[in-house]
């Protein structure tokens, strides 16, 4: 095998080598998988141990030159993927890339965000996957309502039910367990219901939710806080206006409309002739969720509220089929350039 070694080392300084086809054909002999050298190494778990330290020495060597000879041919040839001005095309244009823009959907979640952190909301966030407690027992839902109903709710298991949130008032519920009062936040975030995909409703879509619980917190601060979320996000002609309505969570519990920005108020189809056009709901937090997450109703009020961040972005930009979102159509999105 010696022998058979030294040979190689001859031949592989005198193999002639013309072009980079006959430099890889010479790896690959041998350097590749079924090459030379890999053959030698399986010949060599049979030498004997008197011979294997000297053997594998001049083995390793062989390999070294094999290496060595590439190297130094490639950096000749020019090879070894190196530019050289001569390369460069001077003339060929750029690889231009365009700018993109913000998701109109990411632009009003930031504006929303902006205006209620002006009146000292922060921000929180939390799971989108949530157990029965939080996402609907805490919340006062009683267990026959329809939104724990396999129609309305992505149930992940059953016994202990676990689900896909469809609100992100268990947000509210997690901050209120870890905290007393005076809590202040706001919460954005993805949610998830079972409903038809058409040009007003999605299976998915994005809310933020408000809640202010403190001592003497009334539903007066909520209608100012609501008027001044309006006034700053359609602008200071907007006027709002509220309707007694339901929620198991707040008590009492209302829809706020705001005047339709885009007949100012005199009706379109828009608010189907209305002049009004509802995006949210809101009320003042029941007792109940209080007493849930260990805070003293005896001593503490809040008022909460949620929008839809799709219903608040048709509105503000006069877009009238929700799907538009989330179906990645660059000549829709390119309507967003420059907005900030």
């Amino acid at each position: 095998m010696l022998e058979k070694i030294k040979d190689l080392f001859r031949e592989v300084q005198d193999s002639p080598i013309l072009n980079p086809e006959d430099l890889e054909q010479f790896r690959i002999h041998y350097l590749g998988r079924k090459g030379i050298l890999a053959g030698l190494f399986e010949e060599f778990k049979t030498v004997t141990n008197e011979q294997k330290k000297e053997t594998g020495k001049i083995l390793n060597e062989l390999k070294i030159a094999i290496q060595e000879r590439i190297d130094s041919i490639a950096r000749q040839s020019g090879s070894d993927d190196e530019i050289t001005l001569s390369d460069l095309d001077l003339t060929r244009p750029v690889n231009y890339m365009e700018p993109g823009s913000r998701h109109p959907l990411s632009i009003v979640r930031r504006q929303i965000i902006e205006i209620f952190s002006h009146i000292g909301f922060t921000v929180a966030e939390d799971r989108e996957i949530e157990d029965d407690w939080h996402n609907f027992t805490a919340l006062n839902f009683p267990e026959e309502h329809p939104a724990r109903d396999m129609q309305d709710t992505f149930f992940i298991e059953k016994n202990p039910d676990i689900a896909l949130r469809t609100h992100t008032s268990s947000a509210q519920i997690r901050i209120m367990e870890k905290n007393q009062p005076p809590i202040r936040s706001i919460f954005p975030g993805r949610v998830f219901r079972n409903e038809a995909i058409s040009a007003r409703a999605h299976c998915i879509f994005h809310q933020v939710e408000g809640l202010y619980v403190d001592l003497d917190v009334s539903f007066r601060d909520l209608k100012q806080t609501l008027l001044y979320f309006a006034k700053e996000m359609f602008g200071d002609d907007t006027k709002i206006r509220l309707r007694p309505s339901f929620f198991p969570f707040t008590e009492p519990s209302g829809e706020m409309d705001v005047s339709c920005n885009i007949c100012k108020g005199k009706g379109c189809n828009i608010c189907k002739y209305t002049g009004w056009v509802e995006i949210l709901g809101c009320g003042m937090v029941d007792p109940a969720v209080l007493q849930n997450c260990k805070i003293d109703s005896e001593i503490y009020t809040g008022f909460a509220f949620g929008m839809g961040i799709e219903r608040i972005t048709m509105l503000k930009y006069q877009i009238k089929d929700l799907r538009l979102f989330f179906e990645n159509d660059l000549r829709f999105l390119n309507q967003f350039k420059g907005v900030y």
